[in-house]
């Protein structure tokens, strides 16, 4: 291991999207600081690798970035500087439903209008949800991604406190359709939590709104682009990163005024050791991990041959059915069960990125929720759901790569048993995590900071948790 310094201002642990972030931060403040980070490349979730055959590029986590363009942290930075490109699909998203052929999908546009014109009855009723949200704009993004801070922008917050508390079941009966109720439905599913829990209607909202926003884009040549365009930042401002080096214990790091960790609680003890009060290693042991993924890449000879051909046109596609359905799977997964018909997410990338793929050929990304710790292959369980609504998908599948909830958290250990989203994210832990505190990044131990997802604001490629990690300890310890 070489640094180019004896003592740094700060030490960073990993390197995923908010260690990075931290990282950038304090060396745009003009501080000394170094990421180690224990796998041979950077990036945490932001990797990006040939998984099933040469020339087929894949997202090992992460794939779509509605909050990467849409945080406060990301759009501040100059990355597009730094060689990051925000490719748009066409269409955000598309949810297909069963029906005898033709145009039977819900289709989220980025126009409110042209939505709205494709549910049927339910346009009037899905405007009024999405269009007071979508039209405040990044000032209520910004909020909803500061939670502990008093709204700047306190009546859309409140307007969106109202609805976003409630469970996604109750919010759906104000639609009659199916199309409006199974769009709300796939949405708020990112919550990874049963739907008819309280915030799981916030999760579908923000989604919902950042699509009419912003978009929902992927990085142009994989999410990797991401964290090199954070990296390079970093090196211009004399930041350094040391790959291959797991730290087991903080004291083996070297003199830094802080530590900003992005690793999951449990690791930070196992690192801190002594350095934590007892109530405080208790409280982050006790932190509820959620559901897991398993994720399933495919390498295509050809386009995913939709039914309704709309669906071809979205960058990524909600796999599952009725709002009834979604439920139903998503409830399963909360008592332990594995549903025979999961709901997938499915981004097709190579559409709107070619190079991602060799010419005329395809990269799909899926993955589905299963119980944490699952060992349960989900696969052909994916794969039926997908053949369902796009016959013929089986005869273009010329390789796949799977990924159960063991693969995941060995690629990463921040993803505890496979959990992507750093934590449980019911309402409790929305707020409070790692454990209750009007600054949760900082720990009680003098300079040291947690800056992962199981800081506020949670789980996504944001930023945000490095980011108010880094500003309070640039208030703190780092003033001069």
């Amino acid at each position: 291991m070489h640094l180019v310094a004896d003592e740094y201002d700060a030490v960073v642990v990993g390197s995923g999207p908010n260690g990075l972030m931290a990282a950038v931060m304090i060396a745009m403040a003009g501080r000394r600081v170094v990421v180690f980070e224990a796998a041979p490349t950077p990036g945490g979730g932001l990797r990006t690798e040939e998984l099933t055959e040469s020339g087929f590029r894949h997202d090992v986590c992460s794939a779509v970035h509605p909050l990467g363009v849409s945080s406060w942290a990301m759009r501040e930075l100059p990355l597009t500087h730094h060689g990051l490109r925000w490719v748009h699909p066409d269409v955000p998203l598309a949810h297909p439903l069963d029906g005898a052929a033709g145009e039977d999908a819900a289709i989220l546009h980025r126009s409110i209008s042209i939505t709205a014109a494709g549910l049927d009855g339910d346009g009037p009723a899905w405007s009024s949800l999405m269009a007071p949200f979508a039209s405040a704009g990044f000032g209520l993004v910004d909020d909803l991604l500061s939670p502990l801070r008093v709204p700047r922008h306190p009546i859309a917050a409140a307007r969106y406190g109202l609805v976003g508390l409630r469970p996604a079941t109750l919010l759906a009966r104000r639609f009659s359709g199916d199309r409006a109720r199974g769009l709300l439905a796939g949405l708020s599913a990112h919550s990874m939590l049963p739907l008819d829990q309280v915030i799981t209607a916030g999760f579908g909202v923000m989604l919902g709104a950042l699509g009419h926003l912003a978009g929902w884009p992927v990085a142009a040549g994989g999410s990797q682009s991401i964290a090199d365009a954070l990296l390079a930042l970093l090196a211009a401002h004399g930041g350094e990163v040391v790959c291959g080096h797991r730290v087991d214990d903080l004291a083996s790091l070297p003199p830094a005024r802080v530590v900003l960790a992005d690793v999951a609680p449990q690791a930070l003890v196992a690192m801190a050791g002594d350095r934590l009060p007892a109530r405080y290693r208790r409280r982050l042991l006790r932190f509820r991990h959620g559901p897991a993924a398993f994720k399933v890449d495919y390498a295509l000879s050809g386009p995913v041959p939709w039914t309704d051909p709309r669906v071809a046109g979205a960058g990524t596609v909600h796999v599952g059915g009725a709002l009834e359905e979604v439920v139903a799977a998503e409830g399963e997964i909360a008592s332990g069960r594995h549903p025979a018909r999961p709901f997938a997410l499915v981004c097709q990338p190579s559409t709107w990125d070619p190079d991602r793929a060799p010419p005329g050929k395809h990269t799909l990304w899926t993955y589905c929720h299963v119980p944490r710790g699952s060992t349960v292959d989900m696969t052909e369980r994916i794969e039926a759901q997908i053949e369902r609504f796009a016959p013929g998908f089986r005869d273009v599948i010329i390789a796949r790569h799977s990924s159960s909830p063991a693969d995941i958290e060995a690629h990463n250990p921040n993803y505890v048993g496979g959990d992507i989203s750093g934590g449980v994210n019911d309402l409790r832990q929305f707020v409070m995590r790692p454990a209750p505190s009007l600054h949760p990044w900082r720990t009680p131990a003098d300079g040291l900071y947690l800056c992962s997802a199981s800081t506020p604001p949670g789980g996504g490629v944001h930023g945000m948790c490095g980011w108010h990690a880094a500003r309070l300890a640039l208030r703190t310890e780092l003033r001069s």
